[in-house]
C-alpha cells in the first residue's frame, strides 16, 4: 500500500518536485516510523524499475532536490483527460448547446468507477487533492444534470438525482434539481414532500435552512410557475 500511495501522491503532483519531507507527511502524518525514509526510497526503486519493465513511454520518476519528481504527459492520466472533457462540456453549455454538453460531460463522467484512489481513502488517507477531486466530479454532474433537464431529459434523470441527494445531501444543486425533475414528471407532491424532508434533515444536522436557490425553486412549485414548464430538447 506505501508504494501505491508514494504513486498517488507523485500523480496528484506530476511534473512538480515533491519534497521527500512532504511526501513523508502525506503517507504517515505526524506519526512516520523511524524507517519512513528507507520506505520511500525503496517504494521509488520499485517504482522505477516498474515504469522501466512495462515500458511506459514518457513517464519518468526522478530523484531531484529537495525530492521526487514524477515527469510525464498530462494527457497519459485520466483526470487531466476528465477535466478537458468537463471543460468543454461547461463551454458548450454557456453557449447554449446542452446536447453537446450533454455528450461531453457524459463522457467525463463515464471515465469514473468510484471515488479517485478509492483504496487510499480507505486506508485513511485523506488527502485534500483527493476531496477536491471528488469536489469536481460532482460538479460536473451538477452540469452535466443542468443540461439534461434543458434537453427534456428529466425523466431518465430522476433515479441518478435521487441517489446523488442521498449520498451528496450537502450539495443543494442536486436537491433543486432533483425537485425540478419531479415537478417536471407530473410529480408536484413529491417534489414539495422532498423539501420538506430536506429542509428538516439541514435544520436538524446543521440548524441551517435551505439557500435561496432551493428556497425559491419551492415557492414556485408551489405557484406551478411557468417559467418551471418542461423545455423543448435542444
Amino acid at each position: 500500500m506505501t508504494r501505491r500511495a508514494v504513486l498517488g501522491y507523485l500523480l496528484l503532483h506530476h511534473n512538480q518536485v515533491v519534497p521527500a519531507s512532504r511526501l513523508r507527511k502525506a503517507l504517515w502524518a505526524d506519526d512516520a516510523p523511524p524507517t519512513a525514509r528507507k520506505i520511500v526510497q525503496n517504494s521509488i526503486s520499485t517504482l522505477r524499475k516498474t515504469f522501466v519493465k512495462h515500458e511506459f513511454d514518457g513517464v519518468e520518476l526522478v530523484t531531484q532536490t529537495p525530492g521526487y519528481l514524477l515527469r510525464l504527459d498530462p494527457d497519459t492520466v485520466d483526470l487531466y483527460r476528465f477535466r478537458k472533457l468537463v471543460r468543454l462540456g461547461r463551454r458548450e453549455l454557456d453557449d447554449g448547446h446542452p446536447a453537446l454538453a450533454r455528450a461531453y460531460l457524459r463522457q467525463a463522467l463515464g471515465m469514473w468507477s468510484g471515488a479517485a484512489m478509492a483504496d487510499l481513502l480507505e486506508a485513511g488517507l485523506g488527502w485534500n487533492e483527493l476531496s477536491a477531486i471528488e469536489d469536481e466530479r460532482l460538479g460536473a454532474y451538477e452540469d452535466c444534470f443542468d443540461a439534461e433537464l434543458s434537453c427534456g431529459l428529466h425523466r431518465e434523470l430522476t433515479p441518478e438525482l435521487e441517489l446523488l441527494t442521498t449520498t451528496a445531501p450537502q450539495r443543494e444543486s442536486f436537491c433543486r434539481q432533483y425537485m425540478l425533475a419531479l415537478y417536471r414528471c407530473g410529480r408536484q407532491a413529491d417534489a414539495l414532500n422532498f423539501y420538506q424532508s430536506s429542509r428538516a434533515a439541514l435544520v436538524a444536522d446543521l440548524g441551517v435552512e435551505p439557500g435561496h436557490d432551493l428556497r425559491r425553486l419551492h415557492q414556485l412549485i408551489l405557484t406551478q410557475d411557468s417559467s418551471l414548464t418542461q423545455r423543448t430538447p435542444a
